[in-house]
């Protein structure tokens, strides 16, 4: 039985879902031995693919072949279906299901229901009610979540925290806060305690509906129970308090609210992951109107992810800013910023920056940075400068790499530059830097097309002897 469900999963894998079922009718035909796992497993296929169609078509096949369903196999199909944005339909299949109606696509149905609700195994689980509340919730119809979940009371199917953050949710976005705070104190007296998610709905629905001091109450009571606030509650509350009007530190401690770096740090951190650069922007402008100046951390943070974004003009501006407040650029930030100019092919900028950097700061440039600024060097014909700066490198004792090397190597075979290869050749060898292939790749094709292959076997020879 293994083996069947190993091949249908494989050919569902690949998308061969008329194949798997061809297979599964052939092992049926001739006598073989056909389960719900098997037939699941092409049901979530045919899911995939949104073949809704097909998928009741295999489940009437199943009922034909007399084949028993389990609880994951309408699982799979309720789950598709709200993922369609079928939920009526969905809903459908969950009542009968239950046996509220008198069939569902054969006359199996009844008889199966029974023996579902003697075993208990393929009764209607939580996640099926999860899936279906989930889904309801996400489209507004919260009063038919509610029914769901009397209904899950009746049979006695305890609600976890999946449920409670589903309807917690869906009643806060429809502006239900007080219902949901209603439920979610309900839950929390029957022993089922909410967690970030839970706290996080809340804190945004109070936001949304302008009660800032309810929401500072649960922002505080979500610290208390050792849950993390994220991006979205920071965001929430620093939005709503500052939407209205510009509010001042003292106000904020007013309501109960110490917004710190910490705070800013998380939440301009999110925003940096999910590279939303209008946010940073607008984070920062909230941070001054509320008195609240960058850290060292955030700061570095910030100019790192301006000069990645390729914003080096704001990223400087920055830096600037933060060396007048007196902290310290990190060798990062440097090379966030070296690595924008250059990118953008302003090597002049770049290597004023770098400059900047070894004379005015305790900061000292690293082999990043170094390969940065030659592998641009060489990019605009600038080898000669690219060859200096490797120098520069060992008086700062900073240890070339190949990649330094072979970028230098690439720039002197495109300037025709033979004999300060040579010298470059002898200098890795004597720095026991090993080649790789790119390095052989360079030599060969170069040092063949002018007759100087010897030079390539004493290149390799050094070494050896080495």
């Amino acid at each position: 039985m293994f083996q069947l469900m190993d091949f249908i999963s494989v050919l569902c894998y690949k998308r061969k879902n008329c194949v798997a079922w061809e297979l599964l009718r052939a092992v049926k035909k001739l006598g073989g031995t056909v389960e719900a796992t098997s037939c699941n497993v092409l049901l979530r296929g045919l899911g995939s693919q949104n073949d809704i169609r097909s998928m009741y078509k295999l489940l009437a096949e199943m009922d034909e072949m007399e084949i028993r369903p389990n609880v994951l196999t309408f699982d799979i199909l309720i789950d598709h279906l709200c993922k369609a944005r079928r939920t009526d339909e969905a809903l459908g299949v969950f009542d009968k299901l239950r046996g509220t109606l008198q069939s569902w696509e054969g006359r199996r149905l009844l008889s199966l229901l029974e023996e579902m609700k003697v075993e208990k195994k393929n009764w209607p689980n939580i996640v099926t009610y999860n899936c279906l509340i989930d889904w309801l919730c996400k489209a507004g119809n919260v009063d038919k979540t509610h029914e769901l979940f009397s209904r899950m009371n009746e049979e006695q199917v305890e609600p976890d925290v999946v449920t409670l953050n589903a309807l917690v949710n869906g009643m806060c976005k429809i502006g239900r806060v007080d219902s949901a705070v209603e439920f979610f104190n309900e839950m929390k007296g029957k022993g089922l305690e909410g967690n970030a998610v839970t706290y996080t709905a809340l804190i945004s629905g109070f936001c949304g509906v302008n009660n800032i001091v309810k929401a500072v109450q649960y922002f505080d009571e979500m610290l208390s129970s050792g849950c993390s606030p994220d991006t979205i509650v920071y965001y929430s509350l620093i939005s709503s308090l500052t939407i209205a009007r510009r509010m001042d530190l003292s106000q904020l401690k007013q309501v109960g609210l110490g917004l710190d770096r910490t705070c800013y740090y998380a939440l301009l951190s999110g925003f940096r992951k999910k590279k939303k650069l209008e946010q940073v922007s607008e984070m920062l402008n909230k941070m001054e109107e509320i008195e609240v100046k960058p850290d060292t951390v955030t700061y570095n943070t910030l100019v790192s992810y301006l000069g990645k974004a390729g914003d080096s003009a704001t990223a400087t501006k920055m830096m600037k800013e933060m060396i007048e407040e007196g902290f310290e650029p990190s060798v990062f930030a440097y090379g966030a910023i070296i690595h924008a100019y250059c990118l953008k092919k302003n090597v002049g900028e770049a290597m004023k920056i770098f400059e900047e950097m070894c004379s005015t700061s305790m900061v000292r440039p690293n082999i990043v940075i170094y390969t940065i600024l030659i592998d641009a060097l060489c990019k605009t014909n600038n080898v000669e400068k690219a060859v200096s700066l490797m120098g520069d490198m060992k008086l700062k004792s900073v240890r070339p790499n190949t990649t330094i090397y072979n970028v230098i190597l690439k720039g002197l075979w495109d300037k025709r530059m033979l004999h300060k290869a040579f010298e470059l050749m002898d200098r890795m060898v004597e720095d026991a830097c090993s080649p790789d292939h790119v390095t052989m790749e360079i030599l060969t094709e170069w040092l063949s097309a002018v007759g100087e292959i010897e030079k390539l076997k004493l290149f390799v020879e050094g070494y050896q002897v080495a």
